[in-house]
């Protein structure tokens, strides 16, 4: 998979962001999705990228800066018909590559706790990702589950 950063104007990014939303949206109680729209993601604190096979889109994601040492995870999202094949992995290696590149200390991200996530959650926590609490403006939430990894060592 390649990654570059993203185009938020390409129809085909357009699209399987619109799916990720709606996907995750459907699977999340009201009020607990927190998934970025397309204006989110081209706010300045906000660096996106899309990951391609060829000349198909397989992935999406992001890296908010929240404060000078802390990151937030957002928009990991890897097209249905081409997970178990390494791509979410390889675009969360690189969000946290970018984010030491950047100064940042921690990275963090909430995703939803029902079964749907649980693909999630094994990605993030073998990726060193453990369980936290909310974080910078998020609320205690039985829908939502919070994770942070140090990346300071």
């Amino acid at each position: 998979m390649q990654i570059h950063t993203g185009d938020t104007f390409d129809p085909r990014v357009i699209a399987l962001l619109d799916h990720h939303v709606t996907a995750a949206r459907a699977q999340t109680a009201p009020g607990s999705a927190h998934a970025l729209d397309l204006a989110g993601l081209r706010a300045s604190d906000v660096a996106f990228w899309t990951g391609w096979d060829g000349d198909m889109l397989v992935a999406t994601g992001a890296l908010k800066t929240l404060h000078a040492e802390h990151g937030e995870v957002k928009s990991m999202h890897t097209l249905q018909t081409t997970r178990r094949r390494g791509f979410g992995g390889q675009m969360l290696r690189h969000i946290i590559t970018e984010a030491r590149a950047r100064g940042l200390k921690r990275l963090s991200l909430e995703t939803g706790s029902w079964d749907y996530f649980k693909p999630a959650h094994a990605l993030y926590q073998a990726h060193g990702f453990v369980l936290c609490g909310p974080f910078e403006g998020y609320a205690e939430d039985p829908n939502s589950l919070f994770l942070t990894r140090d990346l300071s060592r």
